[in-house]
C-alpha cells in the first residue's frame, strides 16, 4: 500500500464520497481516504493520475515532498479575503438598491454570489452532470433556484455564508490535526554519533543497535538506550506525560524523545529509532486517529442516504402544496430551496471526528496511549474496572513491612545470609538492612533448600532462614506463636530466622501498595465507575488487606490466569468492564475484557497487548483518561442532537410556510460552528 498526504478536503462527507470514487478504480477496492488525518492509502497498482483527477473534482490534491514545507495559511487567507470582499459588495448593494439603482444593486449581488460561490457552483454543476447528489449539488440547485425567482439578496447571502461555513469547518478540523502534528513533532530529527572517537551528526533514522551517541544539555535523546557515561535529570514527558524530571545515571535506561536537562550523557543505543518506544507511540497515535468508531460508521452510512431523502422532501415541498392545497407555486418553490440548504449533512458528519481526534491527542500528551477512536468511545462507556493486584495496585516488589527481633542483630544476620541470593524476598531483607545502615558480613557454607529457605554459617554458628518448614528443627514458644499468628493475620508472608536452638527473629514480608492506588480508586468512583474489582492469585488474607487499604468494591483471591479470564468473561455479561494489568502476565485477561488497559512505561509487551496503555508506571492518570473519554462521548451525543435538532426545527417551519433561505443557511451554519467549537473543548481543561 502507498500512503499520501492529501490537502484541500472540504468536509468529512466529501472525503467519504471521494473514497468511494477511488474504490471504483481498478485495484482500488482497498483504498481509504481519512478526513481526520488527511491521508490516502491505496494499492501500489492503482493509477495515480486517475486518483489525482478524482481528488481535483473536490479541489483536493496530493501533497508532494516540495509541498510539505509550504505554509497552508495563505490559501485560507485568500479565501477570507474573497469572503470579506463578497460581504462588502453585499452590504454596498443594499445601499445602491435603496439610493441609486436597482439594476446596479442586482449586479453587485450577483458579483458577491459569484465571488463566494463559484467553487461550490462549479462542483455542483459537475455533480449534477454525473447524477451525484451531495452538499455542493444541493447548494447549486438552491442558488440557481433563488436567482431564477429573483431572490438576489438571499442567493448572495447563501453563497457567502456557505463559503464561510466551509472555511470554518475546515479550520476546526485543521485545529485538531495541528494539535496532533505538534505531538508528532516531539520526535528527534538528528543524533550526534561517535565513531572511532569522531563526532558526527546523522539522521535518527540511520541509528542502529549498539551505536554510541552523545546528548548535550537541552538536546533530545535520539532513541532508546542505556547510559554508559554521565549523570543528568531527564524530562520523559514525551513518553509518560509526567512533567517531573527523572535522575539518570550509569546503566540506567533512557527513552528516545526524552530531553536531557543538564550535563552530558553518553548513551549506547539499544533500539533502532523505528523500534523505539517513542516511534511506536507516535505510529500508534497516527493509526488511532484513522480508525472510525461505531458512531462514525453509523453517521457516515446515514449521511449516504440522508442527502437523497432531503432531495425528495424538497421536491415534495415544491410540488404537493401548489397542486393539492392550492398554494402559490413560487412560494413553495422557495420553501423547497430552503429545505435543500437545511439538508446539508456537514454538521452531522462532523459530529464525531473532531472530538475523537482531540480526545486521542489530549490523552497522548498526558502519556495515555489510546489505540483507536473505537477504544476511546468504549472507555467512556466502562462501568466496571478490574485490576490485577501484583504490579498494578501494588509495586510488585516485596518489602519488609515489619520485623520482630528476639535476639540482637537478627536483621543483620538474615540479610548477610541472603546477600548473594537473587530471590525477591532475599532482596527485600537486604534492602531493609541497607535502610537501617547495617554493614553485612560474609556467610560461609551457604546451602539453598528449594521451596523452604537457606542455611549458612556465620562465625562458629549455624543459622536457618526461611518458612516454618525450614525452622521445624527448633521448638516454638507461646510468645513466638502469638507473634507468628499476628503477622499471618495481617496478610504478610512470614520469614523466620533460627539457630540450632531457638527462633531469633520474625520478618513480615509484603508486596508494597502503590502510594496512588487508594486515591485512584476513589477518583474512579467519582468519575462514574460503579464497581472496582481486584483479581489476584495471592491468598485470601493478603488480598483482603490490599483490597481494604485501596478501597475496591470487591476482590477475588487465589485465581489462576485462566480463572481470571473466566471471571472477566462473567462480569462482561452484565457490565462494560476494563481490565488493568501490567501487559505481560495479564495478557489473556486483558484480551477477554471489553477493554484492556496496560501500564508499564513504554514496555514493548504493554504497547502490543492492550487497547490503552498508561505510559507512566502508575495508575495516577487513569481517572482523567476515563473522564475525558466520557466527555468525548457526551460531546458526540450533544453534537448529533444539535445537528439534527436545528435542522428539524428549520424543516418544521415549512409547515406554516415560514422557512426562508436566511433561516436555512443560518441553521446549517450555526449547527456546524457549534459542533466544531464544542468538539475542540476536549483539548482544553477548565
Amino acid at each position: 500500500m502507498n500512503e499520501y498526504k492529501v490537502k484541500g478536503l472540504t468536509c468529512a462527507n466529501c472525503a467519504r464520497e471521494l473514497q468511494e470514487e477511488i474504490q471504483k478504480l481498478p485495484s482500488g477496492k482497498s483504498a481509504s481516504l481519512n478526513y481526520h488525518s488527511g491521508k490516502l492509502k491505496i494499492d501500489n497498482s492503482v493509477e495515480i493520475g486517475k486518483v489525482k483527477k478524482i481528488l481535483s473534482t473536490d479541489g483536493a490534491f496530493l501533497v508532494t515532498e516540495n509541498d510539505e514545507h509550504k505554509d497552508v495559511h495563505p490559501q485560507g487567507m485568500n479565501w477570507i479575503t474573497i469572503l470579506s470582499l463578497s460581504f462588502f459588495l453585499y452590504c454596498f448593494a443594499f445601499v445602491v438598491d435603496s439610493w441609486i439603482n436597482e439594476f446596479l444593486a442586482v449586479g453587485l449581488f450577483l458579483t458577491a454570489t459569484a465571488l463566494s460561490g463559484y467553487k461550490t457552483f462549479l462542483k455542483g454543476l459537475k455533480n449534477l452532470g454525473k447524477g451525484k447528489f451531495n452538499i455542493e449539488t444541493l447548494m447549486t440547485i438552491a442558488l440557481i433556484g433563488a436567482l431564477s425567482i429573483g431572490e438576489w439578496k438571499e442567493g448572495a447571502l447563501v453563497a457567502i455564508l456557505f463559503g464561510l461555513n466551509e472555511y470554518l469547518e475546515g479550520l476546526g478540523m485543521q485545529k485538531a490535526r495541528n494539535s496532533l502534528e505538534k505531538l508528532l513533532n516531539i520526535a528527534p530529527k538528528k543524533a550526534t554519533i561517535i565513531t572511532d572517537g569522531i563526532e558526527k551528526v546523522v539522521d535518527v533514522t540511520s541509528l542502529k543497535e549498539s551505536d554510541l551517541v552523545i546528548v548535550k544539555a537541552g538536546e533530545k535523546i535520539p532513541s532508546d538506550g542505556l547510559v554508559i557515561d554521565g549523570k543528568s535529570s531527564v524530562n520523559e514527558a514525551a513518553i509518560t506525560g509526567e512533567s517531573m524530571p527523572v535522575e539518570k545515571g550509569l546503566g540506567e535506561e533512557v527513552f528516545g524523545g526524552s530531553i536531557n536537562n543538564e550535563g552530558l550523557l553518553k548513551i549506547s543505543i539499544t533500539k533502532a529509532y523505528e523500534d523505539s518506544s517513542l516511534a511506536k507511540i507516535l505510529h500508534l497515535v497516527e493509526e488511532a486517529q484513522e480508525t472510525k468508531t461505531p458512531t462514525e460508521l453509523f453517521i457516515n452510512k446515514f449521511a449516504k442516504y440522508y442527502t437523497p431523502i432531503i432531495m425528495l422532501i424538497s421536491i415534495i415541498v415544491m410540488i404537493v402544496p401548489p397542486i393539492f392545497l392550492n398554494g402559490s407555486f413560487s412560494e413553495w418553490f422557495y420553501q423547497g430551496l430552503a429545505v435543500l440548504i437545511v439538508g446539508c449533512p456537514c454538521a452531522l458528519v462532523l459530529s464525531s471526528p473532531i472530538a475523537i481526534v482531540s480526545g486521542i491527542t489530549k490523552n497522548a500528551r498526558n502519556g495515555i496511549l489510546i489505540k483507536g477512536g473505537v477504544f476511546l468511545e468504549q472507555l467512556g462507556r466502562i462501568t466496571t474496572v478490574a485490576f490485577d493486584k501484583t504490579g498494578t495496585l501494588t509495586k510488585g516488589e516485596p518489602y519488609v513491612e515489619t520485623f520482630i527481633e528476639y535476639e540482637p542483630h537478627s536483621l543483620l544476620l538474615s540479610a548477610s545470609i541472603e546477600k548473594s541470593s537473587s530471590h525477591p524476598i532475599a532482596k527485600a531483607l537486604i534492602k531493609k538492612a541497607v535502610e537501617e545502615k547495617l554493614i553485612l558480613v560474609e556467610p560461609e557454607e551457604v546451602i539453598t533448600h528449594s521451596g523452604s529457605g537457606v542455611t549458612a554459617k556465620i562465625g562458629d554458628k549455624q543459622y536457618s532462614i526461611g518458612n516454618e518448614k525450614q525452622v521445624s528443627h527448633v521448638p516454638i514458644d507461646d510468645r513466638v506463636k502469638k507473634d507468628l499468628l499476628d503477622v499471618k493475620d495481617k496478610g504478610m508472608t512470614v520469614v523466620l530466622l533460627a539457630d540450632k536452638d531457638k527462633i531469633l527473629g520474625i520478618f513480615g514480608i509484603s508486596d508494597e501498595i502503590r502510594e496512588e492506588s487508594k486515591e485512584v480508586i476513589s477518583h474512579l468512583h467519582k468519575v462514574g465507575i460503579k464497581k472496582t474489582l481486584m483479581l489476584t492469585g495471592d491468598h485470601e488474607s493478603t488480598a483482603q488487606k490490599v483490597a481494604r487499604h485501596v478501597g475496591v468494591t470487591s476482590f477475588f483471591a487465589g485465581l489462576l490466569p485462566d480463572q481470571k479470564v473466566e471471571k472477566i468473561k462473567g462480569i462482561s455479561e452484565t457490565d462494560k468492564v476494563a481490565m488493568v494489568g501490567d501487559g505481560i502476565n495479564d495478557a489473556p485477561a486483558l484480551a477477554s475484557a471489553d477493554l484492556g488497559i496496560a501500564m508499564g512505561k513504554g514496555t514493548d509487551s504493554a504497547i502490543e497487548t492492550a487497547d490503552i496503555v498508561l505510559m507512566q508506571n502508575h495508575l495516577g492518570k487513569l481517572p482523567s483518561a476515563i473522564k475525558s473519554a466520557k466527555k468525548v462521548n457526551a460531546i458526540i451525543k450533544m453534537n448529533i442532537i444539535l445537528a439534527l435538532g436545528l435542522k428539524l426545527i428549520a424543516l418544521l417551519l415549512t409547515i406554516p410556510g415560514l422557512l426562508t433561505l436566511w433561516i436555512a443557511i443560518l441553521s446549517d451554519m450555526g449547527a456546524t460552528i457549534l459542533v466544531t467549537i464544542i468538539s475542540l473543548t476536549v483539548l482544553y481543561d477548565k
